[in-house]
């Protein structure tokens, strides 16, 4: 290689790569190919399965550019401004210590920040080499020669009509800070089946594609060194078929196509069991110890029928990632009672939470939860219950949050429900649940969702390896 003859993208990637003690696989090979392609039309949009290493491969892709042309500049959008910081950052990073990039380096550090950078370069432009803006930030006035718009469709601004309506019209921005003949390249995963970058949405209409999805046509890996057989069917069976779809297969798959099918309940009808061994409180069930437990209660005035029920789950989950759906119960109140509906509803929870052993209640706040708390701690302390009461506030739109809590687990054959669970109204919201629907019963879905989310993620432990030890006596 020759100082007259600049290094390819391969090249000047190997050359990283060698530095960090890394290869170049396959599939990070094809995706370079590409990018360093001339194509007479410069929008471009990549999408590769999610753990691929994309976001890797551009900055790499960006410090090649300046290394090309030290005079670009290269504004990075993201949803989120230090999404779009780290990248930047990474860029900088590599400029800093590829080998090939030492002429870049500029002799002040003053332009030299977070968000931003400058190369040494001839001129004097007044933007910076490169550039980090979040989706909510002013990009008016700024000028670039390639645009990278990198993850800018997350699940919290593409899920509803009026998110997608105003992602489509920040975007629409980057066309006045391009410069003519410049480049703009996307890069994602879609998160709706009304994605930015579904086949035939008319905002990326002419853009050159390139679909890297983790399993071809045959169902053969697109990486197989790091994501095996094995390991794709496990990631299909944490994540569940959704969001498998729409982030390894880039497919954007409709939510309606996801269905809660009551037949992958595994049904179970024993009690837990509370022992003491050597001073140390346990819980059993089924034959296993419970590593975990809690209760969620989406409170309302208590109406089973007509408007929202006021309803309490409880689940167990064990040390093998299975989990328990144990109690669920519709909280009511009396006209005639001399408490008000309020305590009344706080003293069957806390006789419920003592009576199961819940060590932790979350009491969803937004609306009427927001009093509850307090009251419903005082009527722990009389209730004997050593259970602790956590407020919590949804953000996410409820059909996301079911579908994040049920579809993995009933993919995967883990969730379990006590009898007395199918003599609710339970099992019929989920054999009738649609999240295109509006106005259907789902009051005991979402709290058992609550509650399934609230669990940290647990794997099947693995035995010890064991075998002769070569090693003499020391």
């Amino acid at each position: 290689m020759t100082t007259e003859t600049p290094a390819d993208l391969l090249e000047f990637v190997w050359v990283w790569n060698r530095l960090q003690g890394l290869g170049t696989p396959p599939v990070h090979r094809r995706i370079l190919r590409w990018l360093e392609q001339e194509a007479p039309s410069q929008r471009r949009l990549l999408m590769a399965f999610r753990g691929c290493g994309k976001s890797t491969l551009i900055g790499l892709f960006c410090a090649w550019s300046l290394y090309r042309r030290p005079e670009l500049r290269i504004l990075v959008l993201a949803a989120e401004q230090s999404l779009a910081g780290k990248m930047v950052g990474h860029v900088r990073r590599i400029i800093e210590r590829h080998p090939l990039c030492a002429p870049l380096l500029p002799e002040r550090d003053e332009a030299w920040a977070a968000d931003r950078f400058t190369v040494a370069r001839p001129g004097a432009l007044r933007d910076p080499s490169m550039l980090a803006q979040g989706l909510q930030g002013n990009i008016t006035g700024a000028r670039a020669e390639l645009v990278i718009c990198d993850d800018v469709e997350v699940a919290g601004n593409c899920d509803t009509p009026g998110k997608r309506l105003d992602l489509r019209e920040r975007l629409a921005e980057t066309e006045f800070v391009l410069t003519p003949g410049g480049t703009i390249l996307y890069v994602g995963t879609p998160h709706t089946e009304e994605s930015l970058y579904r086949p035939g949405d008319p905002f990326l209409a002419g853009y050159r594609r390139l679909e890297v999805p983790i399993e071809d046509a045959t169902g053969r890996s697109a990486w197989p060194e790091r994501f095996s057989e094995a390991a794709i069917a496990a990631l299909r069976r944490r994540v569940g078929p959704l969001h498998f779809q729409r982030q390894m297969l880039l497919q954007p798959i409709a939510a309606g196509a996801a269905r809660l099918d009551p037949a992958l309940l595994l049904r179970y009808a024993e009690e837990v069991e509370y022992r003491e061994a050597n001073g140390c409180a346990q819980l059993w069930l089924l034959g296993r110890r419970m590593a975990s437990g809690g209760g969620f209660w989406d409170p309302s005035f208590g109406r089973v029928e007509g408007g929202d029920g006021s309803v309490l789950a409880a689940t167990y989950t064990d040390g093998e990632g299975g989990h328990y759906l144990h109690r669920l119960a519709w909280i009511t109140q009396r006209e005639d009672a001399p408490d008000d509906p309020a305590t009344q509803q706080c003293r069957q929870v806390a006789a419920l939470a003592q009576e199961l052993r819940l060590p932790v209640l979350r009491v969803e706040t937004n609306g009427l939860g927001r009093f509850l708390p307090a009251l419903l701690r005082r009527e722990m302390a009389r209730a004997g219950a050593a259970c602790v009461v956590v407020e919590h506030a949804s953000h996410r739109a409820k059909a996301d949050r079911i579908l994040a809590a049920f579809d993995p687990l009933l993919a995967a054959r883990r969730l379990h429900a006590h009898d007395s669970v199918f003599r609710t109204g339970f099992v019929r919201e989920m054999a009738e649940w649609r999240p295109e629907l509006r106005g259907a019963r789902d009051d005991a879905l979402d709290a058992v969702s609550g509650c399934l989310l609230a669990e940290p993620v647990r794997l099947p432990a693995l035995s010890r390896v064991t075998g002769p030890s070569w090693r003499g006596a020391g």
